[in-house]
């Protein structure tokens, strides 16, 4: 049986934020988290909005092929992910610098931390909590 290729996930220019007001809106009235390599501020948006993506990185974390590399990944890991937030936002990403020496799984698993922490996640996307474990091993008496 042919395997069904994946939903494509896109990151159109549109949800991108661009302009300076709306990135300091999301810093000024929004909320803020920190986990890792970077530092997420949001803002809950109307039903009828979509979510944006605003991306900021500093000289800070390197020279300029470094920056581009962080912006990538920080940009790759929200397209991926952008379907389990369970409402619109405007959401700043900004990169610390040890997002120089992270590859994109430890950037994706510092963005999901973020998001659950924030409470962003919709329910279906978060992973099931494990069942405790049960003793096997232990024979019931006769």
């Amino acid at each position: 049986m042919p395997a069904v290729p994946p939903k494509r996930l896109r990151f159109p220019r549109a949800a991108r934020i661009k302009q300076a007001r709306d990135f300091a809106r999301a810093r000024q009235e929004g909320q803020r988290s920190v986990c890792g390599c970077l530092i997420a501020n949001w803002r809950v948006l109307p039903e009828r909005n979509s979510t944006r993506l605003g991306v900021v990185v500093s000289r800070k974390v390197g020279g300029s092929v470094i920056r581009s590399r962080a912006r990538r990944l920080l940009r790759e890991t929200f397209r991926l992910h952008q379907h389990k937030l369970d409402r619109p936002v405007d959401l700043v990403l900004v990169a610390r610098q040890s997002i120089a020496n992270h590859g994109l799984s430890e950037v994706e698993k510092d963005f999901l931390t973020t998001m659950k922490r924030a409470g962003l996640l919709s329910k279906a996307s978060e992973p099931p909590a494990a069942a405790p474990a049960r003793n096997e091993g232990v024979s019931a008496g006769k």
